[in-house]
C-alpha cells in the first residue's frame, strides 16, 4: 500500500514542478522555480510559471554595420575668392590656393569669382 501512495506524491510533485522543469534551460530559470516554488500551490501562480516557461526568448538585437561619411562644409561665402597673397586666391570649387593670376582656377578648371572687397 506505500508504493501507490509513494508514486500518487512522486506525480503530484512532478505535475507541481512542471513549470519548472519545461523552463529549466531558460535565462531565467530560477525567477520560473522561485515563483513556481512559491506561488506555485495556487492555481494563479502556477499557470504563469507554466506560461513563463514557454514563452520564447528574444534574441539579442543583431549588431549594426554603419558607415560613417563625414561632409566638409563649404567655407563662407566672405572667404570663396578672397586674395592669400597679392597674387593668390583660394578655389570656390576645389578649395586649394593658387598663385596664377588667370580666369579659371589651375587645379580643377573652376572659373574664378571677382574678388570681394572686405568692405562690402
Amino acid at each position: 500500500m506505500e508504493l501507490p501512495v509513494a508514486f500518487f506524491l512522486f506525480c503530484a510533485l512532478l505535475l507541481y514542478f512542471l513549470p519548472s522543469i519545461i523552463g529549466r534551460n531558460k535565462k531565467n530559470a530560477t525567477a520560473i522555480f522561485i515563483v513556481n516554488l512559491f506561488l506555485g500551490w495556487t492555481l494563479v501562480g502556477w499557470v504563469v510559471a507554466l506560461a513563463w516557461a514557454f514563452t520564447v526568448e528574444a534574441l539579442p538585437p543583431a549588431p549594426i554595420s554603419v558607415s560613417v561619411t563625414t561632409a566638409v562644409a563649404a567655407p563662407p561665402a566672405r572667404m570663396l575668392s578672397t586674395p592669400v597673397t597679392q597674387s593668390g586666391f583660394l578655389c570656390r570649387q576645389c578649395g586649394k590656393y593658387s598663385e596664377s593670376s588667370g580666369a579659371f582656377c589651375p587645379q580643377c578648371g573652376a572659373p574664378r569669382q571677382p574678388q570681394i572687397s572686405p568692405g562690402s
